[in-house]
């Protein structure tokens, strides 16, 4: 049974201060907001981990996570009504799931309210031999038969994928290993097989029909997240991209006039990594604005950056560096205004957010909360709702790990 802790509100925010900063720092605000702690989802006897956030077409937000204990993984979400969130429901269980810290479950909504979730299962016995499957829901209580969203049938690894709405459809992309051949990673979290991992794309119906699918790219970083979204001009992919020479560095596929454009980079850091960094990109779009956060550790310097676009994803401005200065990425990223967003990221223990305009303008930084830096705190959540930001994430001090839930105004 999970735990909550009702209305009880605890103030956390506060500002970190600039004498964090060299003198090297753009011009920042001075004025922030603070953090309040509103909801813990807990158990007894079962780890709640892997939480994430989304805000619907029609102004809902859910919460979805995982409830896993050593016999079964079930697969849960609740919906925020006013400051609360409601008693839990549960999409889909299974003993023969992938759970993984990096590449975790997720929900979106179509533009009628249909909802749709997706989760890992195994496909063979081999480590990495799993599929993304999916679920459908008209009302949010009764789920779908889940599916499988690919249709190679091969044993590889299929996930990281991200889904957004494309008018009454929705748009699902994801990498996807059937090139492969099965290979598994290494200590450096690669693979070792003959092929290449690619990016695809598929289109689906409110009834899980599948109207079309694409290759966006026939080679990419083997487990970085996929992130999407919807310009004005229709939507964009971007993905952790990888060359020849184990270049890593940002992709972006958009639809323009009916098809999918070649990839092009978003900015090239030059970051020659022989390994998957599992630290992919986010993106958030308002109209033809279009900004992407991202992890990069080009020359051994870890860095957040943030780069704007105002030609709905065709090119992208000079990046503006975010952390300050020992960050592991994890990131998220939210519009907030036609021209500025907030962007979430961890760094030494704590989970921060600030604001950035397309300028290069900086707020101060925020501390959400404290997290461990360990695998098992996974990737922190950020949605906007009206003027609020809310955020999950998953902690894990204790035996069994749990999930919090804060809120914070925009200014």
């Amino acid at each position: 049974m999970i735990k909550k802790i009702g209305n009880q509100i605890i103030v956390l925010g506060f500002l970190l201060g600039t004498a964090l900063f060299s003198c090297g720092e753009k011009k920042q605000e001075t004025n922030a907001p603070s953090v309040e702690i509103v909801e813990e989802f807990s158990s007894e006897n079962a780890h709640i981990e892997e939480p994430y956030l989304f805000t619907s077409p029609q102004g809902e937000t859910y919460l979805s996570w995982i409830e896993k204990s050593d016999s079964i993984n079930i697969f849960k979400f609740s919906k925020l009504e006013g400051e609360t969130f409601s008693p839990e429901t549960t999409i889909a269980q299974g003993t023969d799931w992938f759970v993984n810290w990096a590449d975790y479950p997720q929900m979106s909504a179509f533009a009628d309210g249909t909802l749709v979730a997706a989760f890992l299962q195994k496909s063979g016995e081999g480590t990495f031999a799993y599929d993304v499957r999916i679920t459908i829901s008209k009302d949010g209580k009764q789920w779908s038969e889940p599916f499988v969203l690919h249709d190679d049938k091969t044993q590889t690894e299929h996930g990281f994928f991200s889904m957004v709405p494309w008018g009454e459809n929705m748009l699902v992309s994801w990498l996807d290993g059937r090139n492969t051949g099965g290979g598994g990673h290494d200590h450096s979290h690669d693979h070792g097989h003959h092929g290449q991992m690619t990016v695809r794309a598929g289109v689906l119906d409110t009834d899980g029909n599948k109207i079309d699918e694409w290759e966006l790219d026939k080679r990419v970083c083997d487990c970085c997240q996929t992130t999407s979204a919807m310009t004005e001009e229709g939507p964009v992919v971007i993905f952790r991209d990888r060359s020849e020479t184990e270049i890593r560095d940002l992709g972006i596929a958009k639809f323009e006039n009916g098809n999918w454009k070649e990839t092009a980079p978003v900015y090239m850091d030059l970051w020659e990594i022989a390994a998957c960094p599992v630290n992919g990109p986010r993106v958030s779009a308002m109209e033809n604005q279009v900004a992407v956060a991202w992890y990069t550790g080009a020359k051994d310097n870890p860095e957040v950056k943030v780069s704007f676009s105002d030609d709905n994803g065709k090119s992208f401005e000079t990046p503006t560096k975010i952390d300050l200065g020992q960050t592991l990425g994890r990131v998220d990223i939210e519009m907030i205004a036609q021209d500025k967003a907030m962007v979430c990221w961890m760094e030494e223990g704590k989970i921060l957010v600030r604001s950035v305009d397309s300028s290069g303008k900086l707020g101060n930084p925020i501390q959400v909360a404290t997290s461990s830096d360990k695998r098992s705190s996974g990737f922190p959540q950020m949605t906007k709702n009206g003027n609020t930001l809310w955020f999950a994430w998953t902690d894990d001090s204790g035996d069994l790990k749990k999930v919090k839930v804060a809120k914070m105004e925009v200014i």
